[in-house]
């Protein structure tokens, strides 16, 4: 493709004195239009199934990735344990039987299977006659299977070994085999070890030492790595079966739960507690599939953001083709794709179904983090709040806080109102003693100071430390939290929640609520209790004292030295609650989760912040006034230009490179700045594609989404805005891309209105196009009928 102008040179046109690296950004990885066939994003394909005579239909098997294959070994078709290895081509998408040599591991299932090189490495297992009920044992045997040669050889370790078992995960990292937990026949396992697999001759097991918060005994679970750590979602383990997601940190070699107060309700939960489910790791994103949920199954398909640790439900493209709910089933990945084989359906029945469902690349979304890192650095703020009796000052930004708190922004306005009417009494009195002098000054403008000082706002009732912690929820949507039931931390958490009270910030009152209520536990119940009857927090006064009369607190709590410093009032509240418990009180009424920060600068972009403009963007000579703070967090350009120089008159022309985006495109890349919005139409793609490199976003997350949105939505109907906004951008591989459309739907295109408001040049463009599509004998048929 052409390059847009100002776009691939390091010497893109910059405001001048400008010192802004592009480097900085994940945007020096420029994309390219790609007018090749696509799959569409999010989209679920049936594959062809594997013939019965290629190999059976199974579950409890195993599935790895190899180049641009898949190999499917071992399982059970529902009679009888198998050790067939089966590869289906990903680009064929054929089947066939893979080529074997040497002794293959005897016919099992729930083992597992890594691939480690140019090889498949299988560990353990269960293995016997099904059929006959005989022999059946779980297995510790290492296996090896070179691709290269189809060679099968067993590894014979010597010394310590695990104890066989069935239904464990593994992986493979730092040259390493991980084997963890399991079923050994008797009893669920929670153990951990490893192998290396770098030299046959030297391997040996070594028995990981695990520490942290470590996963119940549990089996038939997935596990997957990203980001150099190990996860463990869900699984069988007894009754102490959960849908908690654990990661695992090789270096140090400790476990985390990861916690899920965080996630408010009403936002997407986790997944349903579950097990025989498949789980894989692509980019910073973990995607769980079927399994049994309590007596069902389910087909959702379940995305975890590692990054912002939350969880969503993919929606499948409209045009997918969905697979039904099954268990014990095998997924793998194969560049941006991930492919489900096999599995149990509804009625035993054992799949040989190959489905393939294909991911999103987009980078991640920035918006929080940018507001957060203004949050962090204080750059150019505006604002200063000086909090209680010590007057203490936290600085922040006029544009964020008002978009976010209708209450700050009432004081905000209240303050700037106030400091209006002192200057302007200021001014009167100036001008009264300086009449004489002002006559002798020649004429111009009073030039103001480029440093305006800091809007000043008092709030007595909140003290500085909490109130940092609510001013960054504004920045970012959420809040560090701290040490799970570390009390001094929970009471400062409390003091956040009495703000946010005071505040109306509902959203922020929910995350409070949701970390306070699961940090209670039994040391610090009473402690809790005391300070919310103290701050007349009464929800949680409620929810600690229902958590102390609980059965098997109780006795705990009371025999506590806190107990006996309780005060009288909590003391008798207590008891009687315990003697005489109040009925519950139940609400169908939805809880008010608030509102998002996308949400709260989606409406000030859309005229809710008109007031606090402080810069006016100039497009082709027409103002869209603007807010610097929010343009200096998201782009890197503007944040130079701020820093730098900021223009006297308080307006900077808006251009992309060399080109001029239209009125529309231009909207759509605020909307991008503000809240992060990637919808657009088409023409507008064309017009930002280059806005990521230009401007310095953090990363190409709207590059990404315009190069998906041109190369999929280009259609007849709106192929001229598209080939008028290439033919401008002088994007020389999109406007013959629109040529091309226009000549094979010539009858469609000749149709549309707009055909005729098309400069002359583009109009003969399009002739000259569909003289060279029209072939020789087309010209002597189409001269025949003159």
């Amino acid at each position: 493709m052409s390059r847009f102008p100002g776009t691939m040179s390091s010497k893109s046109k910059v405001a001048p004195s400008v010192e802004f690296d592009h480097s900085c950004s994940d945007s020096v990885e420029y994309l390219t239009l790609n007018f090749e066939p696509f799959e569409t994003v999010h989209r679920w394909r049936r594959l062809p199934p594997c013939d019965e005579f290629v190999g059976a239909r199974r579950s409890k098997h195993t599935v790895v990735a190899y180049k641009d294959a898949i190999y499917v070994f071992g399982g059970d078709n529902g009679k009888n344990m198998l050790n067939d290895l089966l590869r289906f081509d990903v680009k064929d998408c054929s089947w066939c039987r893979a080529f074997t040599t040497g002794t293959p591991p005897a016919p099992r299932y729930h083992h597992s299977a890594v691939v480690y090189g140019s090889s498949m490495f299988v560990f353990g297992g269960y293995t016997g006659d099904i059929y006959s009920n005989s022999n059946l044992k779980n297995k510790n045997d290492l296996f090896e299977y070179k691709f290269a040669t189809g060679q099968w050889t067993e590894w014979k370790v010597e010394g310590r070994l695990p104890v066989a078992r069935s239904a464990h995960g593994a992986t493979v990292y730092s040259d390493k085999l991980w084997i963890f937990a399991g079923y050994d026949g008797n009893a669920r396992l929670s153990d951990m070890w490893t192998i290396s697999l770098q030299d046959r001759e030297q391997a040996c097991w070594e028995e990981i030492e695990q520490s942290g918060e470590i996963p119940p005994s549990c089996c038939n679970f997935p596990v997957a790595v990203c980001r150099d750590k190990m996860f463990v979602f869900s699984g069988q383990s007894g009754a102490k079966i959960t849908n908690n997601l654990f990661q695992f940190e090789f270096k140090e070699k400790v476990w985390t739960r990861i916690p899920t107060e965080h996630l408010l309700r009403g936002s997407p939960p986790p997944p349903q507690r579950r097990y025989g489910h498949t789980m894989v790791a692509f980019e910073r994103h973990l995607y769980v599939f079927g399994g049994a949920a309590d007596n069902t199954l389910p087909n959702e398909l379940h995305c975890y953001d590692v990054d912002s640790q939350t969880w969503e439900v993919i929606q499948p493209s409209p045009d997918s083709e969905m697979p039904s709910g099954r268990l014990f089933h095998a997924a793998a990945v194969i560049s941006d794709a991930m492919y489900i084989f096999g599995g149990t359906v509804d009625n035993n029945v054992r799949s040989g179904e190959m489905y393939r469902f294909q991911f999103s690349c987009y980078p991640k979304c920035t918006l929080h983090e940018d507001y957060g890192k203004l949050w962090e650095n204080r750059q150019f703020c505006d604002l200063e709040f000086i909090l209680g009796e010590k007057e203490e000052r936290v600085k922040g930004h006029i544009a964020i806080v008002t978009a976010r708190s209708r209450w700050l922004r009432k004081k905000i306005t209240q303050a700037r109102e106030r400091l209006r009417q002192k200057v302007k009494q200021e001014s009167v009195e100036e001008e009264a003693a300086v009449a004489g002098a002002q006559k002798e000054v020649s004429g111009g403008s009073v030039k103001h100071s480029s440093t305006q000082p800091l809007l000043e706002v008092t709030i007595r009732d909140a003290e500085a430390q909490p109130f940092r912690v609510l001013m960054q929820f504004l920045y970012t949507d959420k809040i560090k939290y701290p040490r799970k039931g570390h009390v001094q931390e929970v009471l400062l958490i409390m003091d956040v929640y009495k703000l946010a009270l005071s505040f109306q910030l509902a959203r922020l009152e929910q995350l409070c609520v949701q970390y306070i209520e699961a940090s209670v536990d039994l040391q610090n119940v009473l402690i809790v209790c005391e300070n919310a009857n103290k701050l007349q927090l009464d929800q949680l006064k409620e929810h600690c004292l229902n958590f102390v009369v609980k059965e098997s607190h109780f006795n705990q709590v009371i025999m506590t030295k806190e107990f006996e410093h309780l005060s009288t009032p909590l003391i008798v509240e207590i008891v009687r609650r315990k003697q005489q418990p109040p009925p519950r009180l139940y609400s169908d009424q939805p809880v008010d989760i608030g509102t998002s920060l996308v949400q709260d600068m989606k409406a000030y972009l859309e005229g809710a912040g008109l007031e606090f403009c402080d810069i006016t963007l100039l497009l082709d000579g027409h103002p869209r006034p603007a807010h610097k703070a929010i343009l200096a967090a998201r782009s890197s350009y503007f944040e130079a230009m701020f820093r730098s120089f900021m223009p006297e008159d308080g307006q900077v022309n808006i251009s992309i490179g060399e080109m001029v985006p239209s009125k529309q495109a231009f909207e759509s890349m605020l909307r991008y700045i503000y809240y992060g919005d990637v919808n657009m139409p088409p023409e507008d793609s064309l017009y930002l594609f280059a806005a990521p490199y230009y401007y310095g976003f953090s990363n190409n997350r709207l590059q990404a989404y315009c190069k998906q949105n041109l190369e999929m939505n280009v259609t007849a109907e709106n192929v001229l805005q598209i080939l008028e906004a290439a033919d401008k951008t002088q994007a020389l591989d999109m406007k013959k891309h629109c040529l091309h459309i226009i000549v094979h739907q010539f009858i469609k295109v000749s149709k549309l209105p707009n055909l005729r408001s098309l400069s002359q040049l583009l109009l003969l463009d399009i002739i000259e196009s569909l003289a060279n599509h029209i072939s020789d004998k087309q010209c002597a048929e189409m001269g025949s009928d003159i």
